[in-house]
């Protein structure tokens, strides 16, 4: 059976959440000195909280490794400080984040590799998730430092990021690398970003981040260690934009000596993607609403990795029926290619593919639903586990707006 260690990464919550601003309203009235009043914009606390609860409840419908139901639930507190305002550092910005994950798994259940839930952390623990500042250089770069998830930046698209399935998060190629996953949710590592943008509508980013991100010993516990040959995780991404379409391309490489399947010890364990989305339909007179669609495509070297290629793609509809111009309806697919090497060394099918059918739905300004429907072909791959079929239904919950309906 074909078992890779996958770290999982944290996106779709976290573009879902809403802040909690420590201030009044955004706009104040003052006196234009003749006796009448104008509205100014207020720039609000230079502090912001965020808080978000989401949970999935996974049934299985029809075979897989095992019959069942699972509830998984995680809790995200996140601080943004100004420091420019807060304490006079120009263009700096200080972000922390903890969360809590009850640690459940569904994988174990459906039997596949690439893990059906993003939420997915595989302990239950409470972590300090990140902690960076960014600083501002000129009109056109950034620096940022700290405990830094990758995936918050790198290989994104906002098209797939309705998706509940953890492949369209972030590549299969890379998140099943290195000795216990990347720098992604639910475990960071300390990291240094480098930004660029030198055209309009071009972005350059660059990042080193430690080669293993916390402690693979003690899962559950926060930790930072350097050293110990762990080496370092280098990864450059190039973003191209237009109107309607972004294109992003990126490669990455470990600096670390890793075994191969044929039993060596050996250097170059990398890989690259080509990642894209584009509106195909937009509706008349809203650029919000109508048909996007995306594209995956990435590799990862074969002698280290049980996945040597991946591919994914799917289309996203935002508003689609009359009066629902919030929700969401999305097809998806997410295929792992099982590599040449590891077939060698393990009995193994070519390849684990996911589909998913999913819809989003806010049911008010704090809470929104959304099922989910995933059907797994050939679930890790492996000969004798048979295609599994679950249906998941996930609740995202702002904290920050339940509050402020509240008062």
């Amino acid at each position: 059976m074909l078992t890779p260690k996958l770290r999982l990464p944290y996106l779709a919550m976290r573009a879902g959440m809403l802040g909690l601003a420590l201030a009044a309203s955004p706009l104040s009235a003052e006196d234009d000195g003749q006796g009448a009043e104008v509205e100014t914009e207020d720039v609000g606390s230079p502090i912001l909280i965020e808080a978000s609860y989401s949970s999935d409840v996974l049934t299985t419908v029809s075979d897989g490794a095992a019959s069942g139901t699972r509830y998984l639930s995680n809790l995200d507190i996140a601080m943004e400080a100004d420091l420019e305002r807060l304490a006079g550092w120009r263009g700096a910005t200080l972000l922390a984040s903890g969360l809590y994950n009850n640690g459940e798994t569904f994988s174990d259940l459906t039997g596949d590799a690439q893990v059906i839930s993003s939420l997915e952390a595989g302990d239950e623990a409470v972590r300090l998730y990140e902690l960076w500042i960014n600083q501002e250089i000129g009109d056109s770069a950034s620096l940022k430092l700290g405990l830094y998830d990758l995936n918050s930046e790198f290989d994104v698209l906002d098209a797939s990021g309705l998706f509940i399935t953890n492949p369209h998060g972030i590549g299969t190629d890379i998140s099943q690398t290195g000795e216990a996953g990347p720098s992604i949710f639910p475990v960071t590592s300390l990291a240094a970003r480098l930004e660029l943008e030198p055209l309009d509508g071009l972005k350059i980013r660059t990042a080193i981040l430690d080669g293993v991100p916390g402690d693979p010993l003690r899962p559950r516990r926060t930790a930072i260690k350097l050293g110990n040959g762990d080496g370092a995780l280098l990864i450059a991404e190039a973003e191209a934009t237009t109107d309607s379409s972004k294109l992003l391309f990126g490669h990455w490489r470990y600096t670390a000596e890793f075994e191969t399947f044929a039993g060596a010890q050996d250097g170059g364990n990398a890989g690259w993607y080509l990642r894209g989305e584009t509106r195909i339909v937009s509706e008349l007179f809203s650029d919000d609403q109508g048909l996007d669609g995306f594209f995956r495509f990435g590799i990862a070297k074969g002698r280290f990795n049980p996945f040597g290629a991946f591919l994914s793609g799917g289309l996203t509809y935002n508003g689609p029926f009359k009066g629902r111009d919030e929700d969401q309806a999305g097809l998806a697919f997410a295929t792992a290619i099982v590599s040449d090497e590891f077939k060698e060394t393990v009995r193994s099918r070519d390849q684990e593919t996911v589909f998913e059918l999913t819809y989003r739905a806010p049911v008010n300004n704090w809470l929104s639903l959304q099922p989910s429907f995933q059907y797994v072909v050939n679930p890790s791959a492996s000969p004798v586990t048979p295609d599994a079929a679950a249906v998941l239904l996930r609740a995202d919950i702002s904290f920050s707006d339940l509050l402020r309906q509240g008062r």
